[in-house]
């Protein structure tokens, strides 16, 4: 059972809010948020209500300082769970829509450049697992939370740039 824990103050004071859930609102359970606690599992967290907005990816530890930590602002507004996958399976794609040169995953890639030679993809097909994609090399910088589907744009994952430097597989950590 996962299980995350959101206070409005930094070092786990003030108010707080349990979540064993997805919740596609936070905003009418607590006002801001500074500190989070990710007892078990893993979460991906939104600052816009309905899983949209900048995303950070928690998994179990301690947050005192959520925002000094992550750069992100105070407000949680949705989080979801993820469940780890034991399997994995992505093809990721030159161009719109699954087209030009295709290149297959089934395993963590800290830098897609070195790999493949290419860091532009436009597009992809997670066959299996769940995934997040960086937009700098050894798993750094914004990231996009990816689960089974096609994605015919960068734009359907939220991303802002095809920029995509380095991939993970999310299993139990």
């Amino acid at each position: 059972m996962a299980k995350i824990i959101f206070y409005e103050e930094k070092n786990f004071g003030g108010r707080y809010y349990e979540c064993v859930s997805n919740c596609v609102d936070l905003h009418s359970m607590f006002d801001h948020c500074r500190s989070i606690r990710v007892e078990s599992g893993m979460f991906m967290i939104y600052d816009r209500a309905g899983y949209t907005g900048n995303q950070y990816f928690m998994k179990k530890g301690e947050y005192s300082d959520y925002m000094g930590m992550t750069g992100m602002n105070d407000c949680v507004r949705s989080c979801r769970i993820i469940l780890a996958s034991t399997s994995f399976r992505m093809r990721l794609y030159e161009h719109f829509d699954m087209g030009g040169v295709m290149m297959e995953l089934t395993d963590n890639c800290s830098n897609l450049m070195e790999r493949f030679h290419l860091t532009n993809f436009n597009s992809c097909h997670v066959m299996e697992g769940q995934w997040l994609l960086y937009e700098h090399p050894n798993y750094r910088g914004r990231h996009y939370y990816l689960t089974p589907g096609q994605y015919r744009s960068f734009r359907e994952w939220s991303g802002i740039s095809s920029k995509i430097h380095s991939i993970r597989r999310l299993m139990d950590l």
